[in-house]
């Protein structure tokens, strides 16, 4: 019996001295370009072009309809909440990365966007009312059992 208490008295040393070397990391969801803010001290204004930009980021994930040569790139961050949110995600980082180029593809513009300013951007709040497409209920029920009695026919 002493030897069996001797055994179980070791397995939990080793078992604490395994678990205290384990590094416990918090889960992170990424979306879109990882460490945008590093990338971005690499590119220098009046300097770099559109292929040292795809060569650091790859193609970007936006462009502007008006300005071809306005470039945009995200990086968002979420992570699980603690016990006491009921492990909602909480947003991490939210990042973005406005490029303007000239008409010769060299950068001459660069904006690094972080969640704190964008808080700080005033937004109107006024808002626009559209009798066009406002339905009462009962359009709107004959309407959706209207296209469900002519959805077979071809």
């Amino acid at each position: 019996m002493i030897f069996l208490k001797k055994h179980v008295f070791n397995i939990v040393i080793i078992i604490i001295i395994i678990l205290s070397g384990c590094k416990l990391q918090e889960p992170n969801k990424s979306h879109g370009i990882v460490f945008l803010e590093n990338r971005s001290n690499k590119l220098v204004i009046n300097k770099s072009n559109k292929n040292d930009v795809i060569n650091i980021f790859g193609q970007p994930q936006i462009l502007d309809f008006s300005d071809r040569d306005t470039w945009m790139y995200l990086e968002r961050t979420l992570s699980k909440g603690k016990y006491h949110e009921l492990g909602k995600h909480k947003l991490k980082n939210n990042n973005v990365l406005v490029l303007k180029f000239n008409k010769f593809g060299i950068l001459e513009f660069k904006k690094f966007v972080t969640k704190k300013e964008m808080n700080k951007i005033q937004f109107s709040e006024k808002s626009t009312e559209n009798t066009l497409t406002q339905k009462s209920f009962v359009q709107s029920f004959l309407q959706s059992i209207k296209t469900k009695m002519y959805s077979n026919r071809k």
